[in-house]
């Protein structure tokens, strides 16, 4: 075997390394396989379009379906919008099903990159088999604050005063649901790793975290009339986020799979744009409710003390 055969193995063996251990932050623990299951039915309103203020002033209408691909930016909108219809809440239904889609994403970007899905897709059915049992369990029931003192007000005669006081409250119906009753029922160790909701979800939220900066570098405007390659965009995010997380083994070997990210073109077709400035105004539409998810999310991880979960 060849000098350059050598090196392509090498390079093969170092990205499926990353698959199994992007999220972890560190070599020393392995997630075992969940069963896959709670899919949702889609109920959501495919076609958008933006609303007034800021993203009326824009005035681009995001495509129902973007023909030829598996990734629809519209669904990704409808599953974040969704996810963020509480107060200051997030409901884990939406916001699992905006993960399925994100990898989608993430699979249309070619195989090297489409390793990493695979880890996130593990972490979004741990959460779900644990919701399935605990809707199973006549015990799972919610401990915590009851979720009515969150999201929206209670009048004197004891009536919500929005629809949220039809919204079920079970053990995992929420962000804040999942944490108050895994906390009540010890299954969150701050010291010692834990198959835990709570740990996946934060696994998932840096993440998040990392594909929102890159989303964000993707849609800046030409400087001095030239644009920076997307592979350059998706290692800075990296470094900026899930890099302060991973080993230097990890690191290397995710600086690696970007060099396969396609050029810009590319995602001109994915969303079905014609431009950088019609990419732009869309991205910064994914990118606002992106954030309005994450800062939702490390709110209550931050109240928590579950920013650094081992």
């Amino acid at each position: 075997m060849g000098v350059k055969s050598k090196a392509a193995v090498a390079i093969l063996v170092l990205l499926l390394f990353l698959g199994s251990l992007w999220l972890h932050g560190g070599l020393d623990y392995h997630w075992d396989s969940c069963l896959k299951g709670y899919n949702q039915e889609n109920t959501l309103h495919n076609q958008l379009y933006n609303s007034s203020g800021a993203d009326g002033a824009e005035g681009l209408q995001v495509i129902e379906g973007c023909p030829g691909q598996t990734f629809q930016v519209s669904m990704l909108l409808s599953h974040l919008k969704a996810a963020s219809e509480l107060t200051s809440d997030i409901l884990l239904q939406p916001y699992l099903s905006s993960w399925d889609e994100l990898v989608r994403f993430m699979e249309a970007l070619g195989p090297m990159v489409g390793l990493i899905s695979n880890e996130i897709e593990t972490k979004t059915s741990i959460i779900r088999q644990l919701a399935l049992l605990a809707e199973a369990d006549p015990e799972a029931e919610l401990v915590g604050p009851d979720i009515h003192s969150i999201n929206g007000e209670v009048t004197e005669t004891g009536e919500k005063t929005d629809k949220e006081a039809s919204q079920p409250t079970g053990a995992y119906h929420s962000v804040r649901t999942m944490i108050w009753t895994e906390l009540g029922r010890g299954q969150v160790n701050f010291h010692h790793q834990t198959d835990s909701g709570c740990r996946t979800l934060l696994r998932l939220h840096r993440a998040l975290l990392w594909l929102k900066l890159f989303l964000e570098k993707l849609s800046e405007t030409p400087v001095a009339g030239r644009l920076r390659s997307p592979s350059v965009l998706c290692r800075e995010a990296y470094q900026g986020t899930l890099a302060h997380h991973h080993t230097w083994f990890v690191r290397k070997a995710a600086e690696l799979a970007f060099i396969a990210m396609p050029e810009r073109n590319f995602f001109f077709r994915l969303v079905c744009v014609q431009n950088q400035e019609e990419l732009s105004m869309l991205l910064k539409r994914v990118v606002r409710s992106l954030g309005e998810v994450y800062d939702r999310t490390q709110s209550a991880l931050e109240e928590n003390g579950m920013l650094d979960l081992p």
